[in-house]
């Protein structure tokens, strides 16, 4: 019986939470105890889903990557609750794993899973496709992972909607591995990377949809307004959407159904995702556990069918 909370992860046997928890902020703007803080704070909200990758976070100088999953790992020892989380990462950007050769996949998900301290990846993403290596070996290599047990679920990351249906033929061609989940990017104010010939394939291929930036970099957090400063690393990615009509319509709406449903204006723009077709859950991270309430809050959120096609109009 899956929980009332939790959703089906496109063909897979993997049942999450509505909200996938961001892993980029951990090891990085978290350190490794508030890291376990919000990671203990989202599973006592019945979180159970978290999103990480071999590359966070190796923008920082200093860090070489992996920083992200090696705080993930510890603090699944420490709680000893490994078998109770659905653990995502990804493959292609690290610096010492770069691109998506089968030699490369298969040492850089050795090495993740020896960050996690597990033995088993429950979804492995290709983090961005490099469509100068062919689907055939990509998703050839995937395949021997899930065959020796090292990974339960692939997706895809950053993928062309040609390269994705060719991966999809090939491995129903070939009996192989297919994926059950991408990862777009996609929320109220950036709809045009995924809506269209992606979301289509999706729909057709029975695939959930995670997106990432599902807050647009905070700005759908609504703290961004006109005349605030932000201190935040992601402030001028955010701010930027002040600036579109687009924008400004957004937070007007975000905010009116904010307050009919009494919640924080980050609770409803995720709701809005997870009211998509193909979307499962949403990502958002949290450096706080102060931050974690208006995520974890989408869980509980059902908006009306008048709200949704608002916040849809609002965006258009």
């Amino acid at each position: 019986m899956t929980s009332p909370s939790l959703r089906k992860l496109g063909s897979s046997d993997l049942e999450v939470f509505p909200l996938s928890l961001g892993g980029n902020v951990f090891g990085w703007t978290a350190d490794e105890a508030a890291s376990f803080a919000v990671l203990d704070a989202y599973t006592a909200a019945g979180g159970n889903f978290i999103d990480t990758a071999d590359s966070y976070s190796a923008w920082v100088e200093g860090h070489r990557g992996g920083e992200s999953e090696t705080v993930v790992g510890n603090w699944a020892k420490a709680r000893g609750n490994r078998a109770d989380v659905v653990i995502a990462t990804k493959v292609s950007q690290h610096p010492e794993y770069q691109g998506l050769t089968a030699a490369n996949i298969k040492a850089a998900a050795d090495a993740s899973l020896r960050r996690l301290g597990t033995d088993y990846i429950d979804l492995y993403y290709t983090h961005f496709d490099k469509p100068d290596v062919p689907v055939e070996e990509i998703i050839g290599a995937l395949d021997e992972l899930v065959k020796a047990g090292k990974v339960r679920y692939i997706g895809a990351s950053n993928i062309s909607p040609e390269r994705l249906e060719a991966s999809l033929a090939f491995s129903d061609r070939e009996g192989l591995a297919r994926y059950v989940a991408l990862q777009p990017h996609y929320n109220l104010v950036s709809r045009d990377t995924y809506e269209g010939d992606l979301q289509d394939l999706a729909e057709r291929s029975g695939l959930a949809a995670v997106p990432y930036y599902a807050l647009a970099s905070g700005f759908l957090t609504g703290k961004y307004r006109p005349g605030t400063t932000v201190d935040s690393p992601r402030a001028g990615g955010a701010s930027k959407h002040l600036d579109t009509e687009r924008g400004r319509k957004v937070l007007t709406a975000l905010d009116e159904i904010g307050r009919s449903h009494d919640v924080p204006v980050a609770t409803v723009a995720l709701a809005w995702l997870a009211a998509r077709p193909t979307v499962a859950a949403p990502i958002a991270s949290a450096r706080t556990v102060e931050q974690l309430p208006a995520l974890v809050g989408v869980a509980e959120l059902a908006l009306t069918e008048a709200e949704v096609a608002r916040l849809t109009e609002a965006s258009a």
